[in-house]
């Protein structure tokens, strides 16, 4: 099921997330209760699929990625946001879904 339409706005790969496998949450693409999401909110303004494709600003330099919510989840959740968007744009959608799903995780990048 390794499938880019999995890779959440911010990066996370939803394919692999407990939450997602439970049937307790449809996925970020597919999550109408997530307008609370700035980062969604963006990617979808923008026709974007995810931050990897934004060429606005720079990732480090952009208030809705790198937001109060997002790190408290990332320490939550011991994700890397930054990290899985960097890695989509070192080997695209395509490859990084693989990566992710081999590795059944969905908050860190696989590191090769």
């Amino acid at each position: 099921m390794n499938n880019p339409s999995f890779i959440a706005a911010c990066g996370l790969y939803c394919a692999t997330c407990r939450a997602y496998k439970k049937g307790k949450c449809p996925g970020c693409r597919n999550n109408g209760k997530a307008t609370w999401c700035s980062v969604r909110n963006c990617c979808q303004k923008h026709g974007w699929d995810s931050c990897a494709a934004c060429t606005e600003m720079p990732l480090g330099k952009c208030r809705k990625f790198n937001s109060t919510i997002g790190k408290i989840f990332g320490l939550i959740f011991h994700s890397d946001r930054k990290g899985c968007i960097l890695r989509i744009r070192e080997v695209g959608p395509e490859k990084f879904a693989e990566e992710m799903q081999a590795a059944g995780s969905y908050n860190r990048p696989v590191k090769p």
